[in-house]
């Protein structure tokens, strides 16, 4: 395998049933496409789309079938190839697009202690990060570190949230962090999602934010988890600092949802069991030479995946072309970049990395959102694409 395909791929690639999107300039458009080894199967023949394709019986059998029959599927780049083109944010090039389509893209908040604390700071901070230092000692100081332990919704947490209430603590991230429903909240429209190699934006309002490297759940129109991917949830913490109601501002944005490189598709050795001790780091190299690197240890997490999942589908909601979950991330620097106390955030030219054993890497440079290429493919183009790409019928024969 190339060096270019290996520094993103996973770890076991040779075993792994990976499916995502490439941009044909042939056609002009998303085709759906299988990777295995140094080839790029294009899937267009099976499935439209890529919630057409995670609709099947049994995706992941249906695209072992496909690799292996010609009428299904036909190898059309070579990996390295779509792969550098990626790296590079060469459009002129076949490259990867987020592996999603017409997947919701829903996001959990809050599900991890360290964030909980971080999200509090924020709070109390009313978005200065100069009073970040300050107020993480009061608040460590009257947390402890007994709330790591408490259970999400338990009598435990109860008499937690009572005890925080009467010494003037508690928050909204208090809320949803032990209490008895998750946050859950839509982060970015369907099909604006960007891939492996594309800028990652970040609004010109704001001054403090990170990067939030997560597992993401790859869940069908029935409620099933199919398959994994990596995201990064970018924040904007001097926002949402200002206010939870501004949740929408601080996390929808142009380019501000990233997701890839591939999906991962559930199989006999790859399971939901594997993404629960799943490891994924996070590397930050700036264009001035700093470097930040975290951990988000998914085993830390404070609800099991199935009571994320059910929150957000169930008969309460249903999505019909399947929805993609971040779920949450444990990473939340506090680590200074520039002045003391003042903690980590971007600078334009920032290239992230969000890597994991079994689901490779993603790769994105952080740029203003206003700059970034504006989000012009959307539903419209995408359904236009597709019925120009229908066999047409053949002209009646003259008599």
């Amino acid at each position: 395998m190339s060096e270019a395909a290996a520094s993103v791929l996973p770890e076991d690639a040779g075993q792994a049933l990976l499916i995502g999107r490439v941009w044909d300039l042939d056609s002009g458009g998303p085709r759906v496409v299988a990777v295995s080894g140094e080839a790029v199967f294009d899937l267009h023949r099976l499935a439209g789309t890529v919630s057409e394709l995670l609709e099947l019986a049994d995706a992941a059998q249906t695209v072992r079938t496909a690799l292996l029959d010609p009428d299904l599927s036909e190898p059309r780049w070579a990996t390295s190839d779509v792969v550098s083109a990626s790296l590079a944010g060469d459009t002129t090039r076949p490259h990867l697009l987020a592996p999603v389509d017409l997947q919701v893209i829903k996001a959990c908040g809050v599900t991890f202690v360290d964030s909980m604390i971080e999200r509090v700071i924020e709070e109390r901070c009313a978005g200065d990060a100069g009073r970040a230092a300050e107020m993480r000692e009061l608040v460590g100081r009257a947390l402890g570190g007994s709330i790591g332990a408490v259970r999400p919704g338990s009598p435990e947490a109860a008499e937690a949230k009572r005890i925080l209430i009467a010494e003037g603590l508690w928050s909204q991230y208090l809320e949803v962090g032990i209490g008895p429903d998750p946050e859950v909240f839509t982060k970015a429209p369907v099909l604006s999602s960007v891939g492996l190699g594309a800028g990652i934006g970040i609004p010109a309002f704001s001054s403090w934010n990170n990067p939030e490297p997560e597992l993401v759940l790859i869940v069908t129109s029935g409620g099933q988890v199919v398959g994994a991917t990596l995201g990064n949830d970018v924040n904007l913490r001097d926002v949402e600092g200002r206010s939870a109601l501004l949740l929408g501002k601080a996390k929808d944005n142009n380019a501000s949802s990233a997701l890839g490189p591939l999906i991962r598709l559930f199989d006999g050795s790859f399971t939901l069991d594997t993404l629960r001790e799943e490891e994924i780091l996070l590397r930050v190299d700036g264009p001035d030479g700093y470097r930040l690197e975290g951990r988000n240890s998914v085993a830390r997490i404070s609800r099991p995946f199935e009571e994320l999942v059910a929150a957000t589908h169930g008969r309460h909601h249903q999505y019909p072309d399947g929805f993609a979950l971040f779920t949450g991330t444990l990473f939340a620097p506090t680590q200074d970049r520039d002045e003391p106390g003042q903690g980590f955030t971007h600078r334009f030219g920032d290239v992230v990395t969000i890597r994991s054993r079994h689901l490779g890497a993603l790769v994105n440079r952080v740029g203003a959102s206003e700059e970034l290429p504006e989000w012009t493919f959307g539903l419209r183009q995408l359904f236009g694409y597709l019925a120009a790409q229908r066999p047409q019928p053949a002209e009646p024969s003259g008599r």
